[in-house]
């Protein structure tokens, strides 16, 4: 396990009731990289995102079992019922079968840390 698994695994998670991204996007070339997904876990360092296949843009996303192709990646997503963009770098994807794929989002780099406390305590519960 690496230090930066260990530092997102340290930071207690809340599963959150289901939120929505308007996107998903590359913060280097801008370029879209899912159309839609649903934020269901949150720490004060990441957030876990749940994708069906069919929201990926690119169809050699679509068509794979893994998306390790994203991990180390700069993105930004809108969440869209609290209208926020946030931006981090992909720590980790998984497999999930037919419901798709949970992609770790570390956002710990990019914002402050008391802003990351507050942003966990303002997201709805499940």
């Amino acid at each position: 396990m690496s230090a930066s698994q260990r530092k997102y695994r340290q930071a207690p998670r809340k599963e959150v009731t289901p939120l929505t991204l308007d996107t998903f996007s590359s913060l280097e070339s801008l370029e879209k990289i899912a159309k839609y997904g649903e934020i269901v876990e949150a720490s004060a360092s990441g957030i876990l995102i749940n994708f069906k296949r069919e929201d990926f843009i690119k169809k050699e996303l679509r068509g794979n079992l893994t998306l390790e192709s994203l991990v180390g990646h700069k993105v930004f997503f809108t969440i869209h019922e609290m209208d926020l963009e946030i931006s981090g770098t992909v720590a980790r994807t998984k497999f999930l079968g037919k419901k798709g794929f949970q992609v770790a989002v570390d956002y710990s780099s990019d914002s402050p840390e008391y802003w990351r406390e507050c942003l966990i305590d303002l997201l709805p519960s499940s």
